[in-house]
Order: structure tokens, then sequence, then C-alpha cells
């Protein structure tokens, strides 16, 4: 659904950020912890934003040898897993890099994008998750790998 297209006296969604390892447990995984993340995209109660060196990430780490083997267990290709990345997601232009430094590079991406749009993040990775007070502070509405209670704020 476009922008255009919804209502205008329907609430713009929470924007919501999230990692790597957040998508595996919702859209490959299945974790039974991950069922209120997947209906509120299924529902779109939220907006995810990404950006496309997160989708880059994604890619590579489909390919990774234990990830691809998980796949054919769970009977996904990567090319299915990155369609529904695609569907449920929202494509945004890579933030600036925000005032905070995260000491995993890698990680910093989901930093920039959260505090550039203030939207809540969704992560396992211990170097953002030791941030999120800083976060916070700074108006991220939530930080941490909690799918209940980030769902709460919906």
């Amino acid at each position: 659904m476009s922008d255009a297209s919804a209502p205008a006296d329907l609430p713009t969604p929470p924007l919501w950020v999230l990692d790597t390892n957040i998508v595996l447990d919702v859209f490959l995984f299945a974790d039974p912890a991950a069922q209120p993340l997947r209906e509120a995209l299924a529902h779109a109660r939220i907006r995810w934003i990404r950006t496309a060196p997160m989708r880059e990430e994604l890619a590579r780490v489909l390919a990774y040898p234990h990830i691809a083997k998980r796949l054919g267990y769970y009977q996904r290709s990567a090319d299915n897993l990155l369609r529904d990345f695609d569907t449920h997601s929202h494509a945004m232009d890579v933030a600036p890099r925000a005032p905070l430094r995260c000491k995993d590079p890698d990680d910093q991406r989901f930093i920039d994008l959260a505090l550039a749009h203030q939207a809540g993040l969704l992560s396992k990775d211990h170097a953002v998750l030791c941030m999120a007070k800083r976060m916070r502070a700074l108006g991220v509405p939530y930080v941490g790998s909690r799918f209940e209670v980030a769902m709460t704020l919906l």
C-alpha cells in the first residue's frame, strides 16, 4: 500500500528498524516469540524501514553455509526470503552517520537509521543493546530484542 492510498484520518504506523538477526527470526526461523512482530507486519501496524545496504547484508548472510542449511531445513530459498524482506519493508535512503558510534561497524547502519527517523530498533547485538539508554535519550522510543515488549508500544 502506498502512502498516497492511505486515508488521511488513519494514524501513521510507528517506524521500526529490524536488524538482520531479527529478520531471520521472523522470516526464517519462525521464532514463536516473533509472532507479535509477524502479525504487526502482516497487518501494517508498524512500518519497517530499511536501506539498500541492510538488504545487501541479509543477502550476504543468507549465503553463509550454516544459514543456507537452515534455509533448506525450513524449505525456504534465499530469493523467497528476500522477497518477504522487500514486501514487508520500506526502502529509505541511507541515513547520515549518527553522533553515537557503535563498536561494531556493521551495526552502525541500524543505529543511524533508527536515530534519523526516531524509529524503534529491534536487535540482538550486544554492541547495539549496550547503547539503548543513549539512543532513547536521543528520541528512539525502544531499543531491545524483546518482541513482546516492543509490540506493546504499538
